[in-house]
């Protein structure tokens, strides 16, 4: 049945006057955690749930009908936001994990909640889905956009990356969901041989035909060079390629842009590496250990209820059903017995290669102590005053001097640095510093760098009495020539 356990008031919460707003929340977690921008190395605690609760409440309407249990009277947000979590989390969309490490309670969704709350954001219409999920897939459309130059191909890749990772948090929370089932139906009946049943076909029908595959023909690890390439290959595109496929995904995909200065088709590149990062050096992990966790708990469980199935309980009985037919001496006498027989010494000599010394561990002392600073005199801000105009009047940054430099070769690709403009102060610097961009400005494009040579002359200027001429112009890189 689906209506059972916790799920017997799943939907509660969505039926009630604030239903828009637990919608809201919902969608705001899940973009927390399986959007673009979501971190999968990160885990929510409850305030980070209430904070992001808190910022989603106030988008959503508050529904006029008759009076229920789901009613607030004079909440804050931050008060509504933390009622709001809890309704979650009693109804069954949250579910509470304890990390053993730093002892500290962490929030997700669970399985059906997660699975719930999809649709919601796909009726939103916050983004561009398809409907296909695999490694595979990803690799295939990343290759024909290559070849073909289709904007489609490009965004299927994106939606494809995205649901490796939704495909492994799917895989995790069921996992987790059938152990727990596991251990709950051990306790309620004790019997070995569904348990058992339960397990091998768990084993025989969802592991073999799905995670194996996971695990080897369509595994994040054995493609993920591969994407990588195909990603760096996309990157390195001549210019016309990438301004028609940038042209092309504005038009068909404008839910993705978020900054209109910012290029979407290397953001969806970006978008791709992360994700096929993400899944393997995360989620992947993460379900690996998931599977660990759920077959050696089906192991321990059979292994007892195996153990105690053998009968050993009824044989106590019966020993001790005989022992109280003996008279008091008999008793006494049999008790002994055994006694001696269990009270046997057990000596042995330990393994010097399993005996090591732990080098002493060094406590650091923290000072903790807080000092109180005097105010400063006059004098003192006058200097500090002084020092950071000096500092801010003389700073040079990379950017200034790219645009500078720009400026000076106009529509050309070589200039001098004696033929640099200096209308101003800054232009002054910016005309010391110009041979600097050499350095500064090779990693700024995968296309074009700056190239300085010395000229071997030695010039006068009008602001300098002698110094060495150079030759600065763009190249293009060897690369992107061929």
């Amino acid at each position: 049945m689906f209506f059972n356990d916790e799920r017997s008031t799943l939907f509660r919460p969505l039926v009630g006057k604030f239903r828009e707003q637990f919608v809201e929340c919902l969608q705001a977690l899940y973009t927390q955690l399986y959007s673009a921008t979501a971190d999968y190395r990160q885990s929510l605690s409850r305030d980070r749930v209430i904070d992001i609760f808190q910022e989603a409440i106030p988008k959503a309407c508050v529904m006029e009908e008759e009076e229920s249990e789901f009613v607030a009277h004079h909440r804050s947000e931050r008060e509504q936001a933390n009622w709001i979590f809890n309704q979650l989390l009693e109804h069954g969309w949250l579910d509470k994990l304890h990390d053993d490490a730093t002892l500290q309670s962490t929030f997700a969704f669970t399985r059906v909640g997660r699975i719930f709350t999809q649709p919601m954001i796909d009726t939103a219409g916050g983004r561009f889905r398809t409907r296909h999920r695999n490694t595979r897939n990803t690799r295939n459309a990343l290759r024909s956009f290559l070849e073909k130059g289709e904007a489609y191909d490009l965004l299927d890749a994106f939606e494809f990356s995205e649901r490796i990772i939704s495909d492994f948090s799917d895989v995790i929370s069921e996992l987790d969901e059938r152990k727990r089932q596991l251990v709950k139906e051990v306790e309620s009946q004790q019997v070995v041989q569904r348990a058992s049943d339960e397990f091998f076909d768990f084993m025989e029908k969802r592991f073999m035909p799905d995670l194996s595959v996971r695990l080897s023909a369509d595994s994040v690890e054995k493609y993920r060079d591969e994407i990588q390439t195909l990603v760096t290959a996309a990157r390195r595109k001549r210019k016309e390629f990438k301004v028609d496929a940038e042209r092309e995904l504005r038009k068909v995909a404008p839910e993705l842009i978020t900054d209109p200065k910012r290029s979407l088709y290397l953001m969806v590149l970006d978008g791709i590496e992360g994700r096929m990062h993400g899944a393997a050096e995360v989620m992947l992990p993460a379900m690996r250990i998931a599977l660990n966790s759920f077959t050696r708990r089906a192991d321990i469980i059979i292994r007892q209820l195996s153990y105690s199935s053998r009968g050993t309980q009824n044989r106590l009985v019966e020993v001790c059903q005989k022992l109280a037919e003996l008279p008091p001496e008999d008793q006494g006498e049999q008790l002994q017995f055994a006694g001696e027989q269990l009270a046997v010494l057990n000596c042995g000599v330990p393994d010097p290669n399993a005996l090591k010394l732990n080098a002493e561990r060094v406590r650091r002392i923290v000072n903790t102590s807080a000092e109180e600073h005097s105010e400063m005199d006059k004098e003192s801000r006058k200097k500090l005053f002084v020092q950071q105009t000096i500092e801010q009047a003389f700073a040079v940054n990379n950017q200034d001097m790219g645009q500078y430099l720009l400026k000076a070769l106009g529509d050309g690709e070589t200039i001098s640095s004696k033929l640099l403009p200096v209308e101003n102060a800054k232009d002054l610097l910016m005309s010391a510093h110009a041979i600097e961009i050499g350095s500064a400005g090779n990693n700024s494009s995968s296309e074009y760098n700056f190239k300085i040579s010395a000229s071997g002359e030695r010039i006068e200027t009008e602001f300098f009495t002698e110094c060495d001429e150079f030759m600065i112009e763009i190249e293009e890189r060897t690369e992107h020539a061929k």
